[in-house]
This record gives C-alpha cells, structure tokens and sequence, in this order.
C-alpha cells in the first residue's frame, strides 16, 4: 500500500470521528488534538477504525504517533511494512 493510499484511509477514518473536519487544510505536522480539538477518545475511535481498515493494531502508549497526518501514515507504513 503507497503512503497516498495510507492517506486516503486515515483521512476517512478521521471524517469518520470527525465529520466536520477540513482535510484539506490540515496542516501535516501539526497535532489532530489541537487543530480539530479532537480528544483522547476520538484518538481510540481513530485507531479502532484504523485497525478494521487495515488490520493495524495501535497500542494506547502509540497513539502520540497517529496524532498528526505525517506521524500518522509514517507509523501506519511502518506497521504494514513490518507485517510485510
């Protein structure tokens, strides 16, 4: 799967907790927390709709890496990689 594809997953899977979110101006370095005040239970929404969608377990001390688009498909990559 290439990182766009990634993208495309986690965009909808954050639209999902999310539905007023503008996608298309988040910056991708920046925290999902601050620029959509999403919380810590949006983040476990987020990682369970992650997980259906690509069968990637996200552990609770990883969600720090799944809050900001960049972090986000940098650790989603890895994790699919790994599975091979």
């Amino acid at each position: 799967m290439t990182r766009d594809e990634i993208e495309r997953v986690f965009t909808r899977a954050l639209l999902d907790i999310a539905p007023d979110a503008d996608t298309s101006s988040l910056d991708p370095e920046a925290s999902l927390r601050d620029e959509l005040d999403i919380d810590s239970m949006d983040l476990l929404a987020l990682a369970r709709r992650l997980h259906e969608a690509l069968g990637v377990t996200i552990p609770e001390r990883d969600y720090v890496q799944i809050d900001s688009l960049r972090g986000a498909v940098d650790y989603l990559a890895a994790a699919l990689s790994a599975r091979g």
